[in-house]
């Protein structure tokens, strides 16, 4: 393999790897979303339930369910942008490993042909050896 075609295939797995790390992060910060929307609706259940043991509570409660609303509507607008960039994530890394194998193809062809092209100086010297043996 010619060190150009090294070269290309570290930088590749580099840019592979990096992709790869991107999107385990952005897959974490997606489950920590998510993770905060079922808190969220866990706790406006807990209020509701209050709500109803506790007349005090219950006249507090739409005041509550909207700064609620508010909260969840804001954390479902993060998770949709998490969301948004862990797509682009996948398509650049696919992007990634596409161009990381069309390198690998690149220097697997290379090194088959320098095979070929040595089998063939190898088989034309020994049929000039045949020759000159046989011409002797």
């Amino acid at each position: 393999m010619t060190a150009w075609a090294q070269s290309l295939i570290r930088i590749s797995n580099y840019e592979v790897e990096t992709l790869q790390k991107r999107l385990a992060e952005i897959a974490e910060r997606r489950g920590g979303a998510e993770m905060k929307l079922a808190v969220l609706d866990a706790e406006a259940e807990g209020e509701r339930a209050r709500a109803r043991a506790d007349a005090e509570a219950g006249m507090m409660l739409g005041a509550y369910l909207a700064g609620w609303k508010n909260r969840r509507a804001a954390a479902e607008g993060a998770l949709t942008e998490i969301e948004a960039e862990e797509a682009g994530a996948r398509d650049a890394l696919t992007g990634a490993f596409e161009a990381l194998k069309k390198f690998e193809h690149v220097a697997e062809a290379t090194r088959l042909e320098r095979l070929v092209a040595r089998a063939k100086r190898e088989t034309a010297a020994f049929d000039e050896m045949g020759l000159r043996r046989r011409a002797v």
